[in-house]
């Protein structure tokens, strides 16, 4: 699959970085000889605060292979969370007016490497500042820094959908792995959002939804919703 293991490589990064900043740290720490004796004496502790974080970091760049459904003419989650709202607006960017959204959050312990909702076209991309609300607030849309991708699906056939990437408190990175005339299949990774984040999903308003307010959802395998 496309931009397997970028995430594992976002996570090595990460950890290299901190393991850089623990050497630093414990050089300072180390001048002279009385902070040099207190320096060996923290050192098992650090070291194993480190492996901690590490081992956290790990986790949570996890990237598993997405088993998309090869039922027709459906729509599958783009994110792993959990669904809190299902309602009707309006998205003028990409759609042009008024369509079914899906919100789902994303906590510090779901996988955050989302994946394509169909086979077909990044057609759209749209990258808007803002600020990092906690991505808990249902509202944190409207506000927060985020990453709007458009699709033009072949499967289902002429289907137009659009994914926002909101980043939250913690998120404060979107990482697009996919660019304006890209060509996706359902399940392929498209993004990451490094910590708690959000993602909405606007349907047309056609759409027969598959989920509801509560659900648990998986990226790239969760069906949302049938077209067509």
């Amino acid at each position: 699959m496309k931009h397997a293991g970028k995430a594992r490589k976002a996570a090595f990064k990460l950890i290299l970085y901190s393991l850089i900043t623990l050497v630093v740290v414990w050089g300072l720490v180390a001048v002279g000889a009385l902070v040099a004796a207190f320096a060996m004496a923290l050192a098992p502790f650090l070291i194993f605060l480190w492996a901690l974080f590490a081992l956290f970091t790990l986790y949570f760049f996890r990237d598993p292979e997405a088993r998309p459904p090869e039922a027709p003419n459906v729509v599958v989650s783009p994110a792993h969370g959990k669904i809190d709202v299902v309602d009707t607006t309006v998205e003028p960017h990409f759609i042009g007016g008024e369509c079914r959204r899906i919100s789902m959050f994303l906590s510090v312990v779901d996988v955050h490497v989302q994946n394509a909702p169909v086979s077909g076209k990044v057609s759209f991309i749209k990258y808007s500042m803002g600020q990092f609300l906690n991505a808990l607030r249902t509202d944190c849309s409207e506000h927060n820094e985020n990453v709007l991708l458009g699709f033009d699906a072949v499967e289902p056939a002429g289907l137009r959908m659009a994914v926002r990437l909101v980043a939250g408190v913690l998120a404060r990175r979107i990482v697009p792995f996919v660019q304006e005339g890209d060509e996706v299949r359902r399940g392929e990774r498209i993004s990451l959002i490094q910590f708690g984040s959000r993602a909405d999903v606007y349907l047309p308003l056609n759409a027969r939804l598959k989920v509801k307010v509560g659900d648990r959802v998986v990226g790239g395998e969760t069906v949302l919703a049938e077209v067509g």
